[in-house]
């Protein structure tokens, strides 16, 4: 083989390879920062992986919410009528956060009973319901899917 050619090939090499290596490194970033979104009953079913990043979403049961009156601490039962399993929150929880509305909570799931947030989110008006979680609600058959969507069908004025 004469010397252009190995020098080529040789350049070719190279570049296929860091480009190899660029790749994998994307992946493995992306991958440690997805943030899949479950459903109650998929997390108490064991769908969801343990100790892993991810949102759940879902209705705050009524008469769940429990304050630690010394600090920040607060715990509540999520649901979509067919699981239910306890989110612990240490912060200031949004002012919209009530019982019995739905809310969509980013952290880390300790296990099928028990999910640690980091935020929680709350719905923005009173017939707002996130995507992910009505669609939830209306696979489990909650009668709370029904509520009509505000931001849907509003025509400018």
């Amino acid at each position: 083989m004469n010397p252009v050619r190995k020098q080529r090939l040789a350049i070719v090499a190279v570049i296929l390879v860091g480009l190899a290596i660029a790749v994998g490194l994307i992946f493995y970033a992306l991958r440690q920062n997805i943030n899949l979104f479950y459903t109650p009953q998929q997390i108490v079913s064991g769908e969801a992986p343990l100790n892993s990043k991810m949102r759940v979403g879902g209705l705050v049961v009524p008469g769940s919410v429990k304050r630690d009156p010394q600090s920040l601490d607060v715990q509540f039962t999520l649901t979509d009528g067919k699981g239910s399993f306890v989110v612990h929150y240490q912060g200031i929880l949004p002012d919209l956060f009530r019982e019995g509305q739905g809310i969509v909570a980013n952290g880390t799931l300790i296990s099928r009973q028990r999910f640690e947030a980091d935020e929680v989110l709350a719905k923005h008006d009173e017939t707002y319901m996130p995507p992910e979680v009505k669609d939830a609600l209306e696979k489990a058959g909650h009668p709370a899917a029904d509520k009509p969507d505000s931001s849907m069908g509003k025509t400018a004025s």
